[in-house]
């Protein structure tokens, strides 16, 4: 297979899977920045792996599990050296979070495209916030695509979507479908934002 064929055929799965791996990132490592990174170091990896070996049987699984364990393996590198400069007994062991899971497949992951939608469109954002964090994390619009929807500039939305990353983080807003008590007071808010967001496409 020529390199250029490769890159198209990433070009694609990208296109097809990046909302869904992004999604299961955030799920297993907890963050969006972090998850982010961990989806374009996958999909660089790909690039070199699938030239070689070929493209998997289940590519989405592949990339999930090539950035979760790109991410473990960062952590412990953090902390062999935070453990070079500090005593034992505090130095700080993230990746006990990240406990090893193998296997990871469809199965056991499943689609979080739905939950992550739930997390854009909670309560304790800005309604503003609702669509963009959708269109950049769900549908893997830029941000430069964002900010034209909304009309404003790229730098102007890039700060919005930091904020709303940040609070999602502070305010320890779980990765998880509301307990269904309270679907009802959050299912039209995303309804609104699903339309919203089919409209802008």
């Amino acid at each position: 297979m020529s390199a250029e064929s490769l890159k198209g055929m990433v070009h694609e799965v990208y296109r097809r899977e990046a909302g869904r791996v992004l999604a299961t990132l955030i799920r297993l490592l907890g963050d969006f920045d972090s998850a982010e990174e961990a989806r374009q170091e996958a999909f660089t990896a790909a690039i070199e792996e699938w030239s070689a070996r070929g493209i998997p049987v289940n590519p989405c699984a592949w990339l999930i599990q090539i950035g979760r364990n790109k991410t473990i393996d960062k952590i412990r590198r953090e902390r062999v050296f935070r453990t070079k400069i500090m005593d034992r007994e505090t130095a700080t062991a993230e990746s006990d979070a990240l406990v090893e899971n193998p296997d990871l497949d469809a199965a056991m992951f499943g689609d979080d495209r739905l939950r992550l939608i739930f997390i854009c469109c909670h309560p304790a954002l800005p309604a503003e916030a609702h669509i963009a964090l959708t269109l950049r994390a769900v549908c893997g619009l830029t941000t430069e695509a964002v900010a034209r929807a909304f009309l404003v500039t790229e730098e102007t939305m890039g700060q919005r979507l930091v904020r709303a990353k940040k609070k999602i983080r502070d305010a320890g807003i779980p990765y998880e479908t509301p307990d269904p008590s309270i679907l009802d007071q959050r299912i039209d808010g995303v309804l609104a934002v699903i339309y919203a967001v089919f409209t802008e496409g």
